[in-house]
């Protein structure tokens, strides 16, 4: 009774451990060309843009869920439409440089099947006019 006991819990272990194994990862999907951009010294009151681009990767197409900023000063924008595989694409990361000072915001691209967002960076410094 205990053989069987055991055979049924460690076929239980076999499994759990089987099921996190399988569990897609953005980064077999997406591939950014870069994951961190500085913008260098930038004016107060001017905003800026960057345009991350990337490839799906992936066998299948690829639809981004949403792009998410670390805070309200940072605007990303990212495609609606499925992103075929293979092909390239962008997400535009706005900042409003309104507060002077050094600055490095995230923005996290979650993935239409994925668990965990990717994160892209943008960073800089905001001088005062």
């Amino acid at each position: 009774m205990k053989q069987i006991l055991m055979f049924i819990a460690m076929l239980g272990i076999g499994f759990a451990a089987g099921a996190q194994t399988s569990a897609k990862k953005a980064e077999e999907l997406i591939k950014f060309k870069e994951i961190k951009y500085n913008f260098g010294k930038i004016k107060q009151g001017a905003p800026v843009t960057h345009d991350f681009e990337f490839t799906n990767i992936g066998g299948t197409p690829l639809t981004i869920e949403n792009a998410t900023a670390s805070c309200g000063c940072t605007t990303p924008t990212w495609p609606q439409q499925p992103i075929m595989a293979g092909k390239n694409e962008k997400i535009k990361a706005g900042y409003n440089a309104a507060a002077p000072g050094v600055f490095e915001k995230s923005i996290y691209v979650k993935v239409k099947g994925v668990d965990y967002p990717v994160e892209i960076k943008i960073a800089g410094e905001v001088v005062a006019n």
